[in-house]
């Protein structure tokens, strides 16, 4: 299978108000809006896509409906330390701190207001037992 493109989507019983909150705090803009799904793509960068689905729409199972859980957003960004300022004086919640990992990331991490997740990650370079455990091409530079 050649995948021509891969985004998640969130389900959840507030399409409008969840896509406002990407738009407003990570830089999306909508590319299709109905009141049960709006796809939404970074106005940085044109292969990062997102898309927020209403739960209880006829086009999900009726077993898999509902809304998401266990799910953690990852955004790799330029400056991990301006966005952590610029998230927390907007209110958003800091569900854990900004810090360095010695697996090879400098991260906080948020919540939108459905509770998912949300890792805002720099990578930095690991310590030297965990770059032995990443392929020489994985590693940052």
């Amino acid at each position: 299978m050649k995948a021509t493109s891969y985004y998640p989507v969130i389900m959840t019983d507030d399409v409008a108000g969840t896509a406002e909150f990407y738009i407003e705090h990570f830089g999306f803009e909508a590319l299709f809006s109905a009141d049960w799904y709006v796809h939404l793509q970074s106005r940085e960068s044109d292969n990062v896509t997102l898309a927020i689905l209403d739960g209880s729409h006829e086009t999900i199972p009726e077993s898999g409906r509902g809304k998401i859980s266990g799910l953690l957003l990852n955004f790799e960004v330029e400056d991990v330390d301006a966005v952590y300022d610029r998230l927390r004086t907007a209110g958003l919640p800091i569900r854990r701190d900004i810090r360095d990992e010695d697996f090879g990331q400098r991260h906080f991490i948020t919540a939108d207001p459905n509770g998912v997740l949300i890792d805002i990650i720099k990578p930095i370079p690991p310590s030297a037992e965990f770059a032995a455990m990443y392929d020489a091409s994985a590693l940052p530079a």
